[in-house]
């Protein structure tokens, strides 16, 4: 025992759908402020997607940007902090090469994590928006591994072309639906946490930050929706008392 008491035991933080571009570098700057700071010290960060605004494959590392901001969770690991990264549906193309650059563990779509006592549901939250049956499908091709394969295949410079007609479909997708329709569908929540067992889930995807409460076959159970990086850099801060939004 220290002196002054116990040992307190560190944080865990998790930060979603930051989104890093070169056209937002105050945002870069935000995530590598985040890394050096408030993360250092912590015994686990999870980026649970979206870290990127576009990933085209893991030979992306060869961006300074990309480079760089594998390089910064590399040093962080060396520091004693677990990093797990999980794929979002701007980044669903990243792979084990960035994670072992990262000194990173990828995680599936959805896990589950024990934190400090409570089993946790962690995904980005894409595949709970139901209701928006276009981007399912998408969602759903762009999942097999064989279309994955096929496209990581093509060169870079056509892997850019593809993102960016993509980038531009999606923003003329969601000028035509309902904001309902991009949120999650409280049946697939349900679904999701009775299938794992839990009664705490945390996701992103929606930019939507909230805590929910809710009942999932009449127990009490929270859903933490992460908030986005596109006005400011916030994320999560998960300790054996509980939970709280924190900003950079």
């Amino acid at each position: 025992m220290q002196p002054g008491g116990p040992a307190k035991t560190p944080p865990t933080l998790f930060a979603s759908d930051l989104h890093l571009s070169r056209k937002r570098p105050e945002l870069v700057a935000a995530f590598h402020s985040f890394i050096r700071g408030p993360a250092r010290g912590a015994a686990a960060l999870y980026v649970i997607g979206d870290l990127f605004d576009t990933w085209l494959g893991d030979d992306q590392l060869r961006d300074p940007l990309a480079a760089r901001v594998a390089v910064a969770f590399a040093q962080l690991a060396r520091g004693g902090t677990a990093i797990y990264l999980q794929r979002g549906n701007r980044d669903f193309l990243l792979g084990e090469r960035f994670a072992k650059g990262s000194g990173a563990t990828l995680l599936p779509d959805e896990v589950v994590h024990d934190l400090y006592g409570t089993p946790t549901l962690i995904m980005h939250g894409d595949q709970l928006c139901t209701d928006d049956v276009g981007y399912q499908r998408f969602r759903a091709y762009w999942q097999d591994p064989k279309h994955r394969r096929r496209v990581l295949a093509l060169p870079y410079i056509v892997r850019r072309g593809i993102a960016a007609t993509l980038r531009a479909g999606s923003r003329r997708a969601i000028e035509g639906k309902a904001e309902d329709i991009m949120d999650v569908n409280a049946d697939a929540v349900a679904c999701a946490m009775r299938k794992h067992g839990v009664t705490r889930l945390i996701h992103g995807h929606t930019h939507r930050p909230a805590r929910h409460k809710l009942v999932v076959d009449g127990r009490p159970a929270e859903r933490w929706v992460l908030a986005d990086w596109y006005r400011k850099a916030t994320y999560l801060e998960v300790t054996a008392a509980g939970i709280s939004p924190r900003m950079i």
